[in-house]
């Protein structure tokens, strides 16, 4: 029986380590795309006069769906990359939940997977029932 017990304990842990171990990649690695961007965005438009901040003068909306947001990292702007680093952020914490998912159907909690997944149904339906394809 505890051997039993420990093994269900020591797999909980592993499963909490590897999300854990997920969120920390996904922010990393978000944080990484945007500075690379911010960087890019630098050399790029650096040296251009400061504009006239009491003037507003709009621009044309850049960047509101996702292939555009690849084909302006594809391109190299530095705009399109650091909105692709914007991208990876709002995907890390749907991982997170999917790989909570996992973990609690691999549990076999039924209670857990039921809760875990309509919270992701929810975010899923929130995230695409806006969305311009």
């Amino acid at each position: 029986m505890k051997n039993l017990i420990s093994k269900k304990t020591s797999a909980d842990h592993d499963i909490e380590r590897l999300i854990g171990l997920q969120l920390r990649f996904g922010v990393i690695t978000a944080s990484l795309i945007v500075l690379i961007g911010g960087l890019i965005y630098l050399k790029q438009f650096g040296a251009q006069a400061v504009p006239h901040y009491h003037l507003f003068i709009g621009t044309k909306a850049g960047y509101t769906s996702l292939d555009e947001i690849f084909k302006g990292a594809y391109t190299v702007n530095a705009k399109g990359i650091v909105e692709l680093g914007v991208v990876a952020l709002i995907i890390t914490p749907i991982l997170r939940i999917a790989f909570s998912l996992v973990g609690f159907i691999i549990e076999k909690d039924k209670l857990y997977t039921w809760i875990t997944f309509t919270v992701l149904v929810i975010m899923m339906t929130s995230i695409f029932g806006g969305l311009k394809i």
